[in-house]
């Protein structure tokens, strides 16, 4: 199916172009959001009688995303949730919960503005891209956690499953080497020396 494009679509065209699309996607996404027009001779009319107003709102609409943008880009998010101890989350981060923590800080993100290709399923601070308008988009950090306090210590930087494993090996040595200065280790060495 031909269309018109009635704003920038990413990896189709920008404002006027008319490109050929498949049916499924021009019926359930372009045509329903108002991205493009079926590319009729009565459409090509209209969008050229109203080309300079679709212009101006797109302009208007780009100019408010930027602003908003501005604000938003490099924020940080805190995301406490439940996680095994090699750092493997019980559940998942989707882009649902990138959305609802900006909302929570005051911004106006949807959902579907926030691309996630994969959910995020390891504790850490992750980069997540939040598209405001189709040429506007902006980089936020995800700060998954188990608690406030390895949030905290992630945001410094520190990296909380290899300083985990690097405690409980301290530990073991420590615990290996109160055993040989102890009871079990003074044992076997008396035993050796009675021969």
């Amino acid at each position: 199916m031909k269309v018109i494009l009635l704003e920038r679509v990413e990896r189709l065209g920008v404002i006027g172009d008319v490109v050929s699309v498949k049916d499924g996607f021009a019926r359930n996404f372009l045509l329903p959001r108002s991205k493009a027009l079926r590319a009729t001779a009565a459409n090509m009319k209209v969008f050229d009688a109203q080309r300079h107003q679709i212009e101006a709102r797109n302009a208007e609409a780009r100019a408010a995303a930027g602003r908003v943008g501005e604000k938003l880009d490099g924020s940080t998010y805190v995301l406490i949730r439940q996680a095994g101890e090699s750092g493997q989350l019980y559940g998942s981060v989707s882009g649902r919960d990138v959305a609802d923590a900006a909302v929570a800080d005051g911004f106006k993100v949807d959902r579907s503005q926030v691309v996630l290709d994969v959910p995020i399923k390891t504790l850490g601070v992750h980069q997540v891209k939040i598209r405001l308008h189709a040429e506007v988009t902006v980089t936020v950090n995800v700060n998954v956690a188990r608690s406030q306090d390895e949030a905290d210590r992630q945001g410094r930087g520190e990296d909380i499953i290899a300083s985990q494993f690097d405690e409980e090996r301290l530990a073991a040595e420590e615990a290996a080497a109160d055993l040989l200065e102890g009871g079990a280790g003074q044992a076997m060495q008396d035993a050796s020396f009675d021969r």
